[in-house]
């Protein structure tokens, strides 16, 4: 029962792949088909979406984050893939670097944007690229996660520029009608699909039972070259990330019963930029501070990268990072429970593997600060070489 998903009771239902789900308990089609007569499991084949000529479009705009689509994203491609007809075709727009598989996402084509990153702030830029991509491919319906990480914003800037509808932090939808919360809540509003639509967290399964073509698209002709931005940015402001609460945290290294150096530990959680955690049993024995602890009884994280240094996995442990997207433990018992929940486990000593990974860490620090410099020394030959000219 550990691994039930507790589910809001206020939710009118979730989209997934087998209809509307009103109540969601555990996993729904994961893909996975157990193989007993290799002693091991397998991906099931899943077949194309469709095959049909397409007559109409279904445009996703997000940004990626380090090369991928997170999964508030990943859900507004799915509800796309999931609306879509046999004659209808999914078209994402990645505004950024991307590097996953479009297919296995639900996409027919797509569309990669890496000169925009959503570190930096370039709305106006934004928004021409994806008017001159709606202009291409025509959809029917603009599909994007309402998150506060750039797409809510774009979403919001772009119908604004072309007068088109749309709902926001939309919680139901199928092919006739969306609709949002209204009255602090007590309520829901319900309209038609509007041109834009802008869906919030955890609306659809993300998982599919089919791919699309994923066929990548040559933005040039598409999109317009870059003019000079009408806005400054200046930048992002860096912060130590001891200082960053773990609610907000985004990398967290933690630490459980199997940490006897703490001072190794932290010097590893400084090199690599992470946000420090720590079990309840680390916590009871005076290690850390209770405002690091992450459980039931403690903070619930959503880091995008979690390593849990000889943390067993109690049931509460659990429970605190089951938002997390990426866990790795660490931990000399491959049977552990929190083995179960990541999605990589290493087997081996935990000072051990602290040590290594703090040496590793440094000297790709050091590899990349003599880059940087050397690349310093060769501009500054090359101005002296024109200066002297």
């Amino acid at each position: 029962m550990n691994d039930i998903k507790r589910i809001d009771p206020r939710r009118p239902f979730i989209v997934t792949a087998a209809g509307l789900k009103r109540i969601t308990l555990g996993e729904v089609g994961n893909g996975v088909v157990l193989d007993f007569a290799h002693g091991g499991h397998r991906e099931a084949v899943k077949p194309r979406r469709t095959m049909k000529p397409a007559t109409r479009v279904l445009l996703v705009a997000a940004h990626t984050d380090r090369g991928a689509l997170d999964d508030h994203a990943r859900q507004a491609l799915a509800a796309a893939a999931l609306l879509a007809d046999d004659t209808t075709e999914v078209v994402l727009i990645a505004f950024g670097e991307f590097k996953d598989d479009a297919a296995a996402l639900g996409a027919d084509r797509y569309i990669e944007l890496p000169a925009f990153d959503r570190r930096n702030y370039a709305p106006d830029e934004e928004v021409r690229a994806l008017t001159a991509c709606v202009a291409a491919f025509t959809p029917a319906h603009v599909f994007m996660p309402d998150n506060a990480t750039g797409d809510g914003d774009l979403g919001r800037r772009y119908a604004a520029r072309a007068d088109a509808s749309i709902a926001t932090q939309v919680v139901e939808l199928d092919a006739a009608h969306v609709a949002s919360y209204a009255q602090a809540g007590r309520a829901l509003a319900s309209r038609a699909l509007p041109d834009v639509i802008l869906l919030a967290a955890n609306a659809v399964d993300a998982k599919l039972p089919f791919v699309g073509a994923g066929e990548a698209v040559n933005p040039d002709g598409i999109v317009p070259a870059s003019k000079v931005s009408a806005y400054v940015d200046l930048g992002i402001e860096e912060m130590d990330a001891a200082q960053v609460a773990l609610e907000e945290a985004d990398f967290i290294v933690s630490a459980g019963n199997g940490v006897s150096d703490v001072a190794a530990f932290e010097v590893l959680a400084g090199t690599l930029g992470a946000a420090i955690g720590a079990s309840r049993v680390a916590v009871d024995d005076g290690k850390f501070t209770r405002d690091k602890q992450i459980g039931a009884t403690g903070k619930t994280v959503e880091a995008s990268v979690y390593i849990a240094f000889g943390i067993s996995g109690a049931v509460q442990h659990l429970q605190g990072i089951k938002d997390c997207r990426h866990v790795i433990a660490v931990n000399l018992d491959a049977s552990a429970p929190i083995a179960k929940r990541a999605n990589l486990t290493i087997v081996a000593d935990t000072q051990e593997t602290i040590k290594a990974l703090s040496d590793a860490a440094a000297a790709a620090r050091a590899a990349r600060a003599a880059r940087a410099s050397g690349a310093s020394i060769v501009q500054t030959a090359h101005v002296a070489e024109g200066v002297a000219a």
